[in-house]
């Protein structure tokens, strides 16, 4: 029996931090036909909420470290302001948004990330996702939103990667439906040369993402993006494409991760 297709769209906070983009962004979600899943990110809100009350961010490599005050924040903005704006948005733009994390329904458990050999504080490596909750709010014409925060099984919040959270979403869903994962951010997709927008990479497998990798032209926080849409379609995704956020709607656009 031929699976239904299913959208799972991920946004990053290029994309929230942008009023106008994001409109645009979720104008075009919503008009999108069929069962579909939003994951969004942070953004800086949490970053500029947290210097307003005189608490210091701090980064490694591009990764938040979450302490305990820090995952107060982290919480309050991403599962609370952002994730029932976007709720709000698409509510008026007639998408029956429903705005879920992790521990809603128990969708989402992750466990905390080992410290060993850096310690990112209360973090989230996700474990298991429960899958034929989420199909039935699916079924029922719901569109899950879904904030990267999750619990581990001791009820610990835990802040967790939303690209990889859209990743373990996309996986766990592909038992129950034909699954393309777009990630949507700020570039028309993987370029070869960063300055020139119309440089995108048509194509990525796990080939040329090594060659890519070793030239340098695939770096920094492109690499674990990489990676996650790399092992969604290792674990059964049918489609992974990273595109503009203008372009969630038009599956020609950007760039098609392969085997």
């Amino acid at each position: 029996m031929k699976k239904q297709a299913l959208h799972i769209v991920k946004i990053g906070g290029n994309i929230i931090d942008a009023p106008e983009a994001l409109a645009s962004f979720l104008a075009n979600f919503a008009s999108m036909q069929g069962p579909k899943l939003l994951v969004h990110g942070g953004g800086k809100i949490a970053t500029s909420m947290a210097a307003d009350l005189g608490i210091e961010s701090h980064m490694i490599d591009g990764r938040r470290v979450t302490d305990a005050e820090s995952l107060r924040i982290v919480t309050m903005v991403y599962a609370g302001w952002i994730n029932k704006s976007i709720v709000a948005s698409l509510q008026a733009l007639h998408c029956n948004a429903i705005g879920l994390a992790g521990p809603d329904g128990g969708f989402v458990v992750s466990k905390k990330r080992n410290p060993v050999p850096i310690d990112y504080g209360f973090v989230g490596d996700i474990e298991h996702v429960k899958a034929t909750g989420l199909a039935g709010l699916l079924a029922a014409g719901l569109s899950p939103v879904f904030a990267p925060i999750t619990a581990d099984v001791s009820g610990q919040l835990l802040n967790t990667n939303a690209d990889t959270m859209a990743q373990a979403l996309a996986i766990a869903l592909g038992a129950h439906f034909a699954v393309t994962l777009t990630y949507c951010f700020e570039k028309q997709g993987v370029l070869m040369d960063p300055n020139d927008d119309d440089s995108v990479i048509p194509k990525i497998n796990q080939a040329n993402f090594t060659q890519l990798k070793a030239d340098g032209i695939v770096s920094a926080g492109m690499i674990p993006k990489l990676e996650n849409a790399l092992k969604a379609i290792a674990q059964g995704v049918q489609t992974v494409r990273l595109c503009h956020a203008d372009f969630v709607s038009q599956p020609d656009k950007g760039t098609l991760i392969q085997a």
